[in-house]
């Protein structure tokens, strides 16, 4: 009688916590985030842009001078959502970077991130600080 209730008993514990990490990872995936990319070259210069991740491809996209590009989606459950751009324009062809990285933005990015395309480079909104931080630089 004893073995069938320490039996039981440790069913209990397991369901449990499959209900808690099940529970858990619901909530871990159903926040949606945003990643916006603004063009602010200037002067009427377009970007083309192809971002994507391991599961989604965006597509190509071509951003008027003052127009962003955005999506939502939700971190999955490992902690790996990477979402990596190619850029261009007229000085800069092929740039790749990273447009949202779980391991980088989970916190600086908690609702999203927002980068902005100058002619110095790509600028980053720290969402923590609330101040635009520059990230990338062009290649000479």
């Amino acid at each position: 009688m004893l073995l069938i209730k320490a039996h039981m008993e440790g069913l209990a514990k397991i369901t449990l916590l499959t209900t808690l990490l099940v529970v858990g990872i619901g909530f871990v995936a159903a926040d949606t985030k945003h990643v916006s990319i603004k063009n602010m070259l200037g002067s009427g210069r377009n970007i083309t842009l192809h971002c994507q991740s391991r599961d989604n491809d965006l597509g190509n996209q071509n951003v008027a001078d003052g127009d962003e590009f955005g999506w939502d989606f939700s971190d999955n459950v490992f902690g790996t959502t990477l979402f990596f751009c190619d850029l261009g324009w007229q000085k800069v062809q092929n740039y790749h970077f990273d447009a949202y990285s779980f391991a980088r933005d989970t916190v600086r990015c908690y609702a999203g991130c927002s980068w902005l395309v100058s002619a110095e480079g790509i600028y980053g909104l720290n969402g923590q600080t609330g101040f635009w931080e520059f990230w990338y630089q062009w290649p000479n």
